[in-house]
């Protein structure tokens, strides 16, 4: 997921104990680019250092996201280059393997607005992941497309879509170098001319904060 906006560690703080009292909040990783409908597990939290082309989104962007149910996950994106703050929540519709549906919104703004509600379905089995979606942005309604296929037990491939004019297709891999951190490179084509061709990358951090029940 991506979000902008301003705001202060205060703020950050303040809103997860806000989300954790309430129960209530959602992930938005997804892929390289586009969220997917497989929830952050409960009381686990991912802390993420995001560095991109500008031309992709903010630049350098750090990412919390926490399961505060088995249903419901949130999301908080704060941004350095440019300073911007970003929201978002998933909830989970149906979670009955191998399907998953989920909806909820990305990229919402405490002080410009902008949310973006969007539904998506996954189809997950054995290896493989497919996913494909909605989302509406600035009275759009886009296709987001995605597909992963896991190589091994630390290698994650993975490429996806999402249309309309600004946005792109992506080729990445998740790499496992321990059961708690991740890298994710990736490369943004963009949808504009096939030419234009941005880097990615994402580093995460995943641990349990409290235990779900």
């Amino acid at each position: 997921m991506h979000l902008k906006q301003r705001s202060s560690l205060t703020l950050v703080m303040l809103t997860i104990s806000t989300l954790i009292a309430r129960c209530a909040f959602a992930t938005t990783k997804g892929l390289n680019q586009i969220v997917t409908p497989d929830l952050q597990p409960m009381g686990q939290l991912s802390l993420s250092l995001q560095m991109q082309d500008n031309r992709i989104g903010n630049a350098l962007e750090a990412q919390l996201e926490l399961g505060i149910t088995k249903r419901f996950e949130a999301a908080y994106f704060q941004g350095f280059n440019p300073g911007d703050s970003l929201l978002g929540i998933e909830e989970s519709l149906i979670d009955k393997h191998p399907w998953r549906l989920s909806t909820g919104f990305i990229n919402w703004s405490p002080v410009r607005g902008g949310i973006q509600p969007f539904l998506e379905g996954g189809y997950y089995h054995s290896r493989s992941e497919s996913i494909a979606g909605i989302i509406d942005v600035g009275n759009q309604v886009l296709p987001m497309l995605g597909y992963g296929y896991q190589l091994n037990n630390r290698l994650l491939l993975q490429a996806d879509f999402q249309g309309g004019k600004g946005n792109f297709s992506t080729l990445g891999v998740t790499y496992s170098a321990t059961p708690n951190l991740s890298i994710n490179p990736s490369l943004y084509i963009s949808n504009d001319n096939m030419k234009n061709v941005y880097a990615y990358l994402v580093v995460s951090w995943t641990f349990d904060v409290f235990k779900g029940r």
